[in-house]
C-alpha cells in the first residue's frame, strides 16, 4: 500500500513467529513436567514437534535463554533453566535508571515504595507465624549488625540476609525471591548513582533490632510500625542530596 514501509509486514512476521515458538517450547516444558536441569529435546526433535525450521528453533531458544527459561550448553544440549528473577532485576534496574536519568531520589523512591508496601503487609503475617528458632536466627543476624554498626561499618549482606530470613516462616518461596530482587535493584541503582550507604550503620542495626523485639512480643502493630520506621529512614537518606 502507498505510504506503508516496504518491509513492515516481513519485519513483524518473524517476531510474531518467534514469540509463538517460544510459547510452544514453554508449553512443552510444562506439559512434560520438566524440572530445572532437565534435558530438552534436540533441535531436530523440536523442529519435528513444532513444525518449524532449525533457525526458528535456535532463535526461540536464544530468546528463552535470555529469560533464564532454558540453558544452552554448547556441545551438550539445551536444558530447562532456573527461571530465576535475574531478567526482572536487570530490566527493572535499566528501566529505573533510564526513566530517572537526572532524578536520583525519584529512582530510589519508586523501588523503596514497592518494597515498603510488600514488607509492611507481610510483617503482620510473620508476627503470628514466626517460630522461636527463626527469631533466634534473626537475633543472631542483628547482633552481627550491631557489632558492625559500633565499628561504623555498613553491612548490606547482613541486611539482605535479615530480610530473607524474616519471611521464611510464611513458607512462600516467591516472597524472599521477589523481595531480594527489589533489594538488588535498589542497591544497583544506588551504586550506579554513586550515592553513599545508609546514614548510620548503628541506626540501621537499631531499626532491625526493633523489628525483632516486636516480633518476640508477638506485637503485630509494633512490628509493622518498626518496619515503617525502617523504610522511612532509608527513604529519608535516599532523598538527601549528596
Amino acid at each position: 500500500m502507498p505510504g506503508q514501509p516496504r518491509n513492515s509486514r516481513t519485519s513483524e512476521e518473524p517476531e510474531s513467529r518467534n514469540s509463538r515458538i517460544q510459547r510452544q517450547v514453554m508449553q512443552l516444558i510444562i506439559d512434560r513436567r520438566l524440572q530445572a536441569g532437565a534435558l530438552l529435546p534436540t533441535e531436530a526433535e523440536l523442529m519435528d514437534d513444532l513444525g518449524v525450521s532449525r533457525n526458528s528453533v535456535r532463535e526461540a531458544l536464544k530468546a528463552l535463554q535470555a529469560l533464564d527459561i532454558v540453558e544452552i550448553r554448547h556441545g551438550y544440549g539445551t536444558y530447562v533453566g532456573q527461571a530465576s528473577l535475574t531478567p526482572l532485576i536487570d530490566g527493572l534496574t535499566f528501566r529505573t535508571l533510564v526513566r530517572h536519568e537526572r532524578d536520583d531520589s525519584g529512582a530510589l523512591a519508586e523501588i523503596l515504595q514497592v518494597r515498603e508496601v510488600l514488607e509492611e503487609g507481610l510483617i503482620r503475617r510473620v508476627a503470628t507465624s514466626v517460630t522461636e528458632v527463626e527469631l533466634d536466627r534473626l537475633d543472631a543476624v542483628v547482633s552481627r549488625m550491631e557489632v558492625a554498626g559500633r565499628a561504623g561499618r555498613s553491612f548490606p549482606d547482613l541486611d539482605r540476609e535479615f530480610h530473607e530470613l524474616l519471611y521464611a516462616s510464611l513458607g512462600n518461596d516467591l516472597v524472599p525471591q521477589l523481595l531480594a530482587a527489589f533489594w538488588t535493584v535498589f542497591r544497583r541503582v544506588n551504586g550506579a548513582r554513586g550515592r553513599p550507604e545508609d546514614p548510620s550503620p548503628a541506626l540501621t542495626a537499631r531499626w532491625h533490632r526493633d523489628i525483632v523485639t516486636a516480633l518476640r512480643a508477638r506485637d503485630v502493630e509494633g512490628a509493622q510500625q518498626a518496619m515503617t520506621l525502617h523504610f522511612h529512614g532509608i527513604a529519608t537518606r535516599a532523598a538527601t542530596p549528596d
